[in-house]
């Protein structure tokens, strides 16, 4: 095979996201205003939400999700100890504790068998991860849980993604987005946070703004804009600008086909390797849309011709980039230091730590790259 150079993610941007930024420069609205408005708009519509508030993280804005909610020292949330390090660390910042559930090796979500058994009389929230675009089963968790206990989306990999025909970000009670180039649609960096609580959301809407009681766009057009607003909450500058918001509607007209070219190349690597007894291939549910951010497979150790670091290697050195799925958090030094935890108190996460990978999926990639893929992956066994 010629040797090629596939990335393991880029972003699917072009002239009509360039060509979107104009109408923000030109005006000289730059920071939050009404491209970022229209964004929320139309990204709350697609995902079925009446509140929509666009921030500069997905990180920012599970921080702002659990400040809004009231979370603060003393309090306990329930978080995955499988994701990405900034589920856990959005906790820390809150001055509240995570309390570490393990994952399901199947779906790399929560264990719910096991959340139950975490809550207590300080349990405040769940983050549940919609982890690399697969919901978690959001109504069988709800159901685990008693009633004042919040149920967080981290929906970072998941826009567009759906369960039983109910979208990410309309399944809990506030979900956080990601925008970064490594997710189907992208602003640069950037994220969005949803809910269907009007309280709720106009308490973050005033929070992602240093808790200012007018946002800069209602004050600049509004009567006396010369005034400053009133500060009522303690907030934070996780505001997203003008030049973000117009590539992000440019984006977000493409998610349902880029979310469709993903699922189609997902069956495919699906067809063509799963005759492979040491590899496990990502679990798809009925009733899932699958926001397909990454495809995972876990690569059996009991059974596989070299270890997941080696295929990885190999697999560099023919050009094509992959990565493990994500970390264990309780293996992190920060994590394992602190809370005193060990890599086999949570065994699945250990697991999926050390043996999962993640193999080029995105919207650049042509047929050939993904044939390149497979064949590359076949011939480690041989």
């Amino acid at each position: 095979m010629e040797k090629r150079n596939i990335a393991i993610s880029l972003p699917c941007t072009g002239e009509e996201e360039w060509q979107a930024t104009r109408e923000p420069l030109m005006s000289g609205w730059l920071t939050q205003g009404p491209k970022v408005a229209a964004f929320e708009k139309a990204f709350a519509e697609r995902h079925q939400v009446p509140h929509a508030l666009a921030v500069t993280s997905c990180t920012t804005g599970l921080h702002l999700a659990l400040a809004g909610l009231g979370i603060g020292p003393d309090d306990e949330v329930i978080v995955p100890a499988f994701t990405w390090v900034a589920t856990a660390n959005v906790v820390l910042y809150c001055g509240a504790t995570p309390v570490f559930v393990d994952v399901d090796r199947a779906t790399y979500n929560l264990d719910l068998a096991q959340v139950a058994t975490k809550v207590t009389d300080r349990t405040k929230a769940v983050i549940a991860v919609h982890l690399f675009g697969r919901c978690v089963d959001i109504d069988a968790l709800r159901a685990l849980l008693p009633a004042h206990v919040a149920i967080v989306e981290d929906a970072a990999c998941a826009a567009g993604a759906s369960w039983q025909g109910r979208p990410a970000g309309n399944l809990g009670d506030v979900a956080s987005f990601s925008f970064h180039p490594r997710k189907s649609v992208t602003t640069g960096e950037g994220g969005m946070v949803t809910t269907k609580n009007p309280e709720l959301a106009e308490r973050m809407n005033q929070m992602r703004n240093h808790g200012a009681s007018l946002s800069e766009e209602q004050r600049h057009h509004g009567a006396r804009p010369y005034l400053l607003p009133d500060f009522n909450l303690l907030g934070f500058n996780y505001r997203m600008t003008d030049l973000q918001g117009a590539v992000g509607l440019v984006q977000l007209g493409k998610l349902d086909g880029f979310i469709d070219e993903r699922t189609e190349w997902a069956e495919f690597y699906r067809r063509e390797l799963g005759d492979i007894d040491w590899l496990k291939q990502p679990e798809v549910t009925n009733g899932c849309r699958h926001g397909w951010q990454a495809y995972v497979m876990y690569v059996d150790p009991s059974k596989a011709p070299m270890p997941r670091n080696d295929m990885m290697e190999r697999l560099q050195a023919l050009g094509i980039a992959t990565r493990p799925g994500t970390h264990a958090i309780h293996m992190l030094n920060l994590y394992r230091d602190r809370f005193m935890i060990q890599p086999e108190d949570f065994p699945a996460a250990r697991d999926c730590n050390d043996n999962t990978m993640a193999i080029p999926l995105h919207n650049r990639m042509s047929g050939e790259d993904y044939h390149y893929v497979v064949n590359a992956i076949r011939q480690l066994g041989k």
